[in-house]
């Protein structure tokens, strides 16, 4: 391993506290979250994804993401199927080897397991994660009528610390495995990826930056100074040049820039096949009068002359516009304007206030727009009051501690694991943690986050998860227990307080 890729293990290793587990094993870890990253931009636990020793058919990790959310459980597929009305699914395979080759047999080894955990009469021995994954891919076929995008997408990546050569033979194999996988025709799209030292370091170092974008907005008005507004600019932005700062260098949607956006994408619900038909028509030039157009907020923004820099920015207004757009970008020529407002401020309480006003527009229920509110901040803060070895940090925004220096990743709190270790602690409903949390989600600003919670019983529910999952990532305690990990917090809950709850306020 060269000094780099050894360098940045150790950092990795560091911040998500595996130190214990032997090189091999932090390389699998190090290499699922880098290649996952590429495709969902929440945080997770890469216990989730790597498979684990002995029958696991070659594949070192896999990731199914549905719908933006990374599945742990085949139950998940139905909430989805019952919120959403459509599934939209990729399927992550990864191989992992420290030699610095690619080697022949390996490679052919890794594409017959991936076939094999497709095929229905599979030859080859399974242990827990695969077996749990298979039922999950079965479950999210078993809904093949909700495809409404197409089929799955199928991505194999085979990484090694060595260096990729283009070697007609593996180049060969992968694409007669890539063949072969198409022949299913199950998929709309099969990739398989080699990663070699350089890419990977690469890639590793994406997932600490910020996101940035360069280009032109030449119709633009400055709106005047407001206090606590670095600049702001109204105007039209010609919709080819917008599509760009939504998409990455492999042309997929920025999941992250809409993690502030109160709603996800509906699919094409009555509004927004609207908005296909207008896209679609001989009328499309209209657009920019008949659509209320996109908010984004950047924390950095740097105008120079007609050319824009932003960086670090969110779409807080406009998600269901941009994945139309998305969508139909094959059809949009220069005709198609899209209204832009473009805000550069670092105040949360104007970025808050601002997500409030322009999604009063549309059916977004106070519960959902409480989220947004000063008790985030609050449980920011005082998660961050503890001292060192107790602390956390609440991460209110997807990424928002990726670039700080010196923070251990395993204490960062995502909204979501902060909802589910609350509700299965507190609420004593760890069943729905466990599931997707959709129902949960339908309590915030009732019996989650409501105002005059006391902070301590979100902090306690956090810790303990933080903990329990450091028991897991070390194998102090047997990760097949990590599946009833909601329900033994409850459980803890119970051992150590028998007497009844306090109210929460």
């Amino acid at each position: 391993m060269d000094r780099i890729t050894k360098a940045l293990l150790d950092e990795y290793t560091h911040q998500n506290d595996i130190g214990s587990l032997s090189e091999d094993k932090r390389f699998e870890h190090f290499v699922s979250y880098v290649v996952i990253s590429k495709e969902y931009a929440d945080f997770f636990d890469t216990n989730d994804v790597v498979s684990g020793s002995g029958g696991d058919s070659g594949i070192d990790a896999l990731g199914i993401i549905v719908n933006g959310n990374l599945i742990t459980d085949s139950d998940q597929i139905k909430e989805l199927v019952e919120g959403n009305g459509f599934l939209e699914c990729t399927f992550i395979f990864a191989q992992v080897e420290r030699s610095s080759s690619f080697d022949m047999q390996k490679l052919g080894q890794f594409g017959y397991g991936v076939g094999q955990f497709f095929s229905e009469d599979s030859v080859l021995p399974i242990n827990d994660f695969i077996k749990n994954s298979k039922d999950i891919m079965i479950e999210i076929y078993n809904n093949a009528s909700k495809f409404t995008r197409g089929n799955p997408i199928c991505k194999l990546y085979y990484a090694t610390t060595g260096t990729w050569t283009n070697d007609r033979n593996l180049g060969a194999r992968m694409r007669t495995i890539v063949r072969d996988l198409k022949s299913l025709q199950i998929f709309r799209e099969v990739e398989f990826i080699p990663i070699d030292a350089s890419n990977l370091q690469k890639l590793y170092n994406q997932t600490k930056n910020s996101i940035s974008r360069q280009f032109t907005f030449t119709n633009r008005t400055v709106v005047p100074p407001i206090e606590g507004v670095s600049e702001a600019y109204i105007g039209l932005l010609p919709a080819i040049d917008f599509i760009k700062l939504l998409e990455d260098e492999n042309s997929e949607i920025i999941k992250s820039i809409f993690y502030d956006n109160v709603r996800d994408f509906q699919n094409l619900n009555a509004v927004n096949s609207e908005i296909k038909e207008t896209i679609a028509s001989t009328d499309k030039s209209r657009f920019a009068l008949m659509n209320n157009g996109v908010t984004i907020i950047a924390n950095t923004l740097r105008v120079t002359g007609n050319l824009f820099f932003i960086e670090d920015y969110q779409i807080v207004n406009g998600c269901q516009t941009s994945h139309v757009l998305h969508l139909q970008k094959e059809i949009i020529d220069d005709s198609v304007m899209v209204p832009l407002r473009l805000i550069s401020t670092q105040s949360e309480a104007i970025t808050s206030s601002i997500i409030k006003a322009t999604n009063r527009q549309t059916q977004v229920s106070e519960d959902q727009l409480l989220a947004l509110s000063d008790f985030q901040k609050r449980i920011e803060s005082f998660f961050s009051s503890y001292e060192e070895n107790k602390k956390l940090y609440y991460e209110r925004r997807s990424k928002q501690y990726n670039s700080v220096v010196g923070i251990e990743k395993t204490r960062i709190v995502p909204l979501g694991n902060l909802i589910r270790s609350f509700a299965s602690m507190f609420l004593q409903e760890p069943h729905r943690a466990t599931r997707y949390y959709k129902t949960l989600l339908e309590q915030v600003g009732r019996n989650i986050f409501a105002p005059n919670h006391k902070l301590d019983p979100y902090y306690t529910s956090a810790y303990a998860l933080y903990r329990l999952e450091y028991m897991f990532r070390n194998q102090t305690s047997d990760p097949k227990y990590k599946i009833a990990r909601y329900h033994l917090l409850l459980t803890y809950r119970f051992i150590v307080n028998k007497s009844k709850l306090p109210f929460m306020n």
